[in-house]
């Protein structure tokens, strides 16, 4: 998973080139933007399938477990047998293993799901190498030169592209967020004594089991 750089809407040039017969208006500064969005990725790589979270608000750890909450309940049907999901993923500012916040929504993922959740974060300045960053270099190819005016002209654009013959699956959410939310080193220690941390790479591969809820 992995979430991409905010997208701008409005009248804004975006570069590439258009197939109408006249070449598309649009401002040479983003002094109008209409809204910005935050767009979060899900690749789930045995069967090609994309799904892209466009979020209203800004990019935070709960903006992106409740993106993962919402990508499971739509993609749980489809694997009955799963027990456990790992996730690669890089080690951003918002979804760091030492992200206050973030352990401990994925540690309630983890519960509220009763999933076995592994975080493989890939090493510093290798990113580049997550499948996931190729479908952003495909939707940015494949909506430039295009007006992204409004929120559903990119929701629909984005639904057009395709990663390896298959449409993505595209959602908007429209919830806000609060920037800067961490927890105190009291609050954080039962969340953090749920992980298991590599002994080896304990920034870097960490598994969390679930717990009963009740």
């Amino acid at each position: 998973m992995d979430t991409k750089a905010k997208v701008k809407v409005g009248e804004l040039s975006r570069g590439g080139k258009s197939r109408a017969q006249r070449a598309t208006k649009a401002l040479d500064h983003d002094t109008q933007v209409a809204a910005i969005l935050v767009p979060f990725g899900i690749l789930e790589v045995a069967c090609d399938q994309l799904s892209i979270i466009f979020g209203t608000s800004r990019e935070t750890s709960d903006f992106i477990v409740d993106g993962m909450q919402l990508w499971w309940d739509q993609r749980k049907a489809m694997y009955p047998h799963i027990s456990k999901l790992q996730v690669d993923l890089d080690n951003g500012p918002d979804i760091a293993s030492h992200r206050t916040q973030f352990i401990k929504r994925l540690v309630e993922f983890a519960d509220f799901n009763q999933l076995v959740i592994e975080l493989a974060y890939y090493p510093p300045y290798h990113s580049k190498y997550n499948p996931i960053e190729r479908c952003w270099g495909i939707l940015e190819e494949h909506w430039n030169g295009s007006l992204l005016d409004t929120t559903d002209t990119v929701l629909q654009w984005a639904k057009t592209m395709n990663w390896n013959g298959i449409s993505p699956i595209v959602r908007l959410l429209e919830q806000p967020y609060e920037g800067g939310v961490r927890l105190t080193k009291k609050a954080l220690r039962p969340f953090e004594q749920r992980l298991q941390r590599s002994d080896t790479l304990p920034k870097w591969s960490i598994v969390v089991q679930p717990q009963h809820v009740w």
